[in-house]
């Protein structure tokens, strides 16, 4: 996967589509990301003890990785990730701009 948690991304699909947020987690089995206050829905949760009660609680699920793009870090432009090796290392390289992005 070429997105990485703490990576700046713009949502280009969906009920949220121009959004920006950055990456919170990273799911890789699923190819999805979780970004905070982004595709987020309610949820009723029932009253499990005699004490307790029922609630309607918000929460935030993860977004599939085609529909965010990644926000370049110098050039501030929605870009593909490319890869370079320098010094025998894979870095992730801007698109536009052909800049380091880590």
């Amino acid at each position: 996967m070429k997105l990485k948690k703490g990576d700046k991304v713009k949502v280009t699909g969906g009920k949220d589509n121009g959004k920006e947020a950055k990456i919170e987690r990273v799911f890789l089995a699923e190819n999805k990301v979780l970004l905070p206050e982004i595709n987020v829905y309610k949820r009723h949760l029932k009253a499990r003890t005699e004490g307790q009660k029922s609630e309607i609680v918000t929460m935030s699920r993860p977004l599939a990785v085609a529909n965010v793009a990644l926000i370049c870090p110098k050039c501030n432009v929605q870009t593909r990730v490319g890869y370079k090796l320098i010094a025998d290392k894979k870095v992730r390289v801007c698109r536009k701009c052909n800049q380091e992005i880590d």
